[in-house]
Order: structure tokens, then sequence, then C-alpha cells
């Protein structure tokens, strides 16, 4: 079992949803990664997706394109990536992380040679918003031979049997993007996020996680009744930008953001 799954089914089992926050690598700068994903932790996130800065982000709206700016300007490259989780792993052994990014890093790196540097760092899953199952029959074994999840992305527009395709090659929990366009580009529509959710919970053993458009914890609230967890991203990565001078403030503000969420998510319960 790896360390997605037991965490989603420790959390199953508690009847408790999972908070996924989502944070650009080296963004403000590289040196507080590592801080920023212990916070996280810290504010009660079950599972980090840490995303690999890449210059031509095409899934990603203006906030998250300008994190990977940021990051890039400093330099940061996957194997720094790699390195962050990897000292991240020297404090927490239990908090799964799956990079999220783009195939052009991982194909310049060597498929094979970026498989064995994310086992060997600690990493747990890989989302690569550009890989569709089909054309990853390169990659895909390579994961899996190292016991790492391939989480794939479903749109509103993906069919019944695209969506059984591609839960065949999933592993982990698949990502339910919420509407149709970039990272931050609209305000999602809860009514219509639970009735494809549910769609989906009938086509799919895997766990089924929710990004775009979650902002509060009221947003959170709304969709953690209807699927597995919640995926944070634009809005954490704007308290970045907003905080970016100071790093104690900065880490405040994510706790004072995520907060909330996980307060309403365990709500659901009681």
């Amino acid at each position: 079992m790896s360390r997605i799954e037991g965490a989603l089914k420790a959390l199953k089992g508690q009847g408790r949803k999972a908070l996924i926050p989502y944070i650009t690598a080296g963004d403000p700068h590289p040196d507080t990664t590592v801080e920023l994903m212990h916070t996280l932790v810290e504010a009660g996130s079950d599972i980090i997706e840490l995303g690999v800065p890449f210059s031509d982000p095409m899934a990603d709206g203006p906030v998250i394109q300008r994190a990977c700016e940021r990051s890039l300007k400093h330099g940061t490259s996957l194997r720094q990536v790699l390195a962050m989780v990897k000292e991240f792993r020297t404090k927490d052994a239990d908090t799964p992380v799956v990079l999220m990014g783009y195939l052009n890093p991982m194909e310049a790196m060597g498929y094979e040679a970026f498989a064995d540097a994310a086992a060997d760092a600690g990493v747990d899953g890989i989302l690569t918003v550009d890989l569709p199952p089909e054309e990853a029959d390169e990659v895909a074994p390579l994961f899996t031979q190292r016991k790492l999840d391939a989480i794939f992305l479903l749109a509103p527009t993906t069919t019944d049997d695209r969506i059984r395709a591609i839960s065949e090659h999933s592993s982990g929990y698949v990502y339910y993007v919420s509407f149709k366009g970039v990272t931050g580009a609209g305000k999602i529509d809860v009514d219509e996020v639970a009735a494809k959710v549910e769609h989906i919970h009938n086509l799919t053993a895997l766990p089924v996680g929710v990004g775009f458009g979650i902002r509060d914890a009221e947003t959170a609230a709304a969709v953690g009744r209807v699927s597995d967890g919640v995926i944070v991203g634009s809005v954490l990565v704007d308290t970045i930008a907003r905080n970016q001078a100071d790093t104690d403030k900065l880490k405040q503000a994510l706790k004072d953001l995520l907060h909330p969420m996980r307060e309403a998510l365990d709500g659901l319960t009681s």
C-alpha cells in the first residue's frame, strides 16, 4: 500500500475528507519551500501537491504562472525539487507528496533517472498535466516498478469510456478538474461538481479529489461533501505572492487560510 492509499484509507475509515494543498516549489524562494511544506502539514493538510516550476505551464492561470516565473528566476530545477522532498522527509515520514507538473523537465532528465530519483527522495505520486495515459507507456511502468502512484486528470467533458480507461491507468486518486479552463480562472458550480463526482464514483473505485475553484472554507466544505478530498492551489499561491517578503507572516497567512478549511471539512462528520 502506498503512502497515498494508506492516508486516504485512514481518512475514509475516520469519515474524514482529505485536504490537499498545492504550492510551487521554489516560490517565493527555494530556501523556504521545505519550511512551507511543514507549515501546510501543521495547518491540517493530509497530502501535499508540490508543483515543479515550468516555463510554459499551459494548464495554469496567471497566479501559478507567476509563481513558476518567481521560482525559475532563482534557478529552481527538477533535481532541486527532488532534493526539497528529500529534506522534507528527514522530519516527516508520513505525509504523502505528489509532484505536479509537466512532462518536459522529466523527459530532459531522463524518465528512468527521474523515477529513480523521485523514489529515492520519498515522492509518492506523479501528476503530469500534459501526459495522457494513452501516451504514458514508456514512463508509467517505471513509476509502477518504483511504487510511485500515477495520478491523472479528469475533466467535466471526459466521457464514461475515458473515465474508465484513465482509472485503469491511475493509482492513489484521480484528480477531477471542477470546471473548464485554467487554474484560478473560474467559480465552482458545486451542484454540477456533485453530480459529476457521483457519476465518477460509479465508474471507478479510486478516491476522487476535486481541484480548481476552491478558495475558502465554504467551498471546501461544499466540495468535501461530495468528494474524497479537496485540492487547493491558486488561493494559496496568491497568498504566497502577497506575503513573500516576510516568511513568518507568510506561514501564518497560510495557516489562517487552511485552518478554517480543515475545520469545515472535519465539521462534515459531526
